[in-house]
């Protein structure tokens, strides 16, 4: 048999007919390289020689828009721009300019509830390795249906593990960058372990976070305790949830808030263990490892950063960005 040659127009023929189940929940994206908004899944396409493609040689952040508003986008787009300038990349816009064409994806996509993913590449240029062969950075704005957060679809709270891969080096993990191997593993590795979420360990032994969300643990006196900052990507909800516990001090919420280091022996005698992230939210954890937590959803951190976290996305307009 013959492999067929494809043309354009046989191409976008043929392309009605091979759309894929996964392709769902994509709703719109924007790719400068083709000047403009596609929602066909058929036309979400990256040119093969740009460096995103076959080095990781990108970086990108990943917000939420909820009730048709963007929640937290500064603190996104200043991730994003700090992990550009680490990796000597230039923005491909201004930062008005970028709020504008993330707008208006997210209104091409047609509904108020979506995950937002806005990359920034090398750009196309060739299949090398140098960053100087790529003549201008690509910016890909990509909008998806947005997923519950992990305490919906798990109301039992989650299960959890040392991780077997290690942490990445402390400058990589701190530039949100396109090259995910380690924690695509972290991932499969959970997945094959039976548990929800794995969390690596640095090089010293100490916690550090899991594939796409950050760890922290509640003490016996109520201390709410994360990684120091040096060793994990600093998250945008983990940031907002210190800021929300240091206004709750005193009261409903943890006695302090600190960053330092965390052994795994005292992650698993820890009053509470939390997961934090863009879509999981607030999560309580109910095992880790062998650690059954058996009072994780009544634990008061946990409900009480839970609730301040879901408020604040619905109501504090000083961090949301409306879409229309």
């Amino acid at each position: 048999m013959t492999t067929p040659l494809l043309t354009i127009d046989s191409w976008v023929a043929d392309q009605a007919s091979r759309r894929q189940p996964w392709q769902a929940p994509y709703r719109a994206m924007y790719a400068s390289v083709w000047g403009g908004i596609v929602t066909d899944p058929g036309l979400m396409l990256v040119p093969i020689d740009d460096h995103m493609v076959h080095r990781g040689d990108a970086v990108f952040d990943t917000c939420k828009c909820v009730g048709g508003a963007l929640y937290n986008l500064g603190a996104h787009l200043d991730r994003l721009e700090q992990s550009a300038a680490a990796v000597h990349m230039e923005m491909p816009c201004e930062r008005d300019a970028l709020v504008g064409l993330i707008r208006d994806t997210v209104r091409a996509g047609g509904k108020p509830e979506a995950s937002v993913r806005v990359l920034v590449s090398r750009g196309p240029g060739s299949f090398g390795c140098s960053p100087y062969d790529c003549p201008a950075p690509a910016l890909y704005i990509m909008i998806t249906d947005l997923p519950p957060s992990f305490m919906e679809t798990h109301p039992q709270g989650a299960t959890t593990a040392v991780s077997a891969i290690p942490a990445k080096p402390p400058f990589f993990a701190g530039v949100k960058n396109c090259n995910y191997l380690p924690n695509v593993l972290m991932k499969k590795e959970a997945k094959d372990r039976g548990v929800d979420f794995v969390i690596s360990l640095d090089d010293r032994g100490f916690l550090a976070e899991g594939p796409t969300e950050n760890v922290g643990i509640v003490e016996a006196d109520g201390t709410l305790a994360f990684p120091t900052l040096d060793n994990i990507l600093p998250g945008t909800t983990m940031l907002r949830v210190v800021a929300l516990a240091r206004e709750l001090t005193g009261g409903e919420g943890p006695s302090s808030v600190v960053f330092r280091d965390i052994t795994v022996s005292q992650a698993g005698a820890a009053a509470e263990m939390l997961i934090v992230g863009t879509t999981p939210n607030v999560t309580a954890v109910r095992q880790f490892n062998d650690r059954t937590f058996e009072h994780a959803l009544k634990g008061p951190v946990f409900r009480c950063l839970t609730q301040a976290l879901e408020t604040d996305i619905l109501t504090n307009d000083a961090l949301r960005t409306a879409i229309g």
